[in-house]
């Protein structure tokens, strides 16, 4: 059975001061919880020193972007293994942030997931089409097309190393969320591919995370869904209490 899989997404909030506060106090409440998968990804600047704090929990850390390459000249960006040198254990890769804001394509996203998995990060591998694509009845072949090119030429042995989180953009730090429903049918889709690409019992084992305005009003009607495994949480997550509700739904 797939164990719960809760992350939370700070984005560009907190401080290093604030992130270490916030994480305390998540390990007083859940911090060695093991019903729950429980990670947290705060700024960069932050990392290392939430990695210290969390030492000794069960709660995880994730970086919430990484560059493909080792090392090399490019300003501003960090490599696989300088996050596992700060404490890492996640990478999200491909948030539809990332896509809409910074332009990045499903080979570049490809190139990242190679590189989080060939140094030991597990990647929070994110996928999901637009409002226009959605109102065109374009959802299923968005995200095909993304999770083919993004998986291009993986191995089993890599993909059982992923998580996918489903992200319909529209549903992003907009108040709307997909339905349990809406949200199960592209889950049971995503595990179709996944299937027929390697196979049943890998597709079996697999993590299909739901993010899109995830909330304590809303996460136990996701969560009773057969193939949501967990959410990638944004907004929400940046509260303690309304964290923690998430958690413990």
């Amino acid at each position: 059975m797939r164990r719960p899989f809760i992350a939370g997404n700070w984005k560009m909030h907190k401080t290093i001061r604030e992130a270490v506060d916030f994480a305390q106090q998540l390990i007083t409440v859940c911090g060695q919880s093991a019903e729950r998968m429980v990670i947290v990804a705060p700024p960069f600047t932050a990392l290392s020193a939430v990695a210290e704090a969390l030492r000794g929990s069960s709660i995880h850390l994730s970086a919430q972007n990484l560059h493909d390459e080792p090392a090399g000249a490019y300003t501003g960006e960090v490599s696989a293994k300088m996050l596992v040198d700060a404490g890492c254990e996640y990478a999200i890769v491909g948030h539809s942030e990332r896509r809409a804001l910074f332009g990045e394509k499903n080979d570049f996203i490809h190139r990242k997931l190679k590189s989080a998995i060939s140094l030991g990060l597990l990647p929070i591998f994110c996928i999901g089409e637009t409002l226009e694509e959605r109102d065109k009845e374009q959802t299923f072949t968005v995200v095909e097309q993304q999770l083919k090119e993004g998986l291009n030429n993986l191995t089993t042995d890599d993909i059982r190393h992923v998580v996918i989180a489903y992200e319909p953009v529209w549903a992003i730090g907009t108040g709307r969320t997909a339905t349990p429903e809406q949200a199960q049918g592209v889950h049971a889709y995503i595990r179709e591919v996944i299937g027929k690409t390697y196979a049943d019992h890998v597709s079996g084992i697999i993590a299909i995370i739901y993010g899109g305005s995830v909330n304590p009003g809303n996460i136990g009607g996701l969560m009773a869904q057969p193939d949501i495994d967990g959410v990638l949480v944004g907004g929400a997550s940046l509260d303690i209490e309304s964290f923690i509700k998430i958690i413990q739904f």
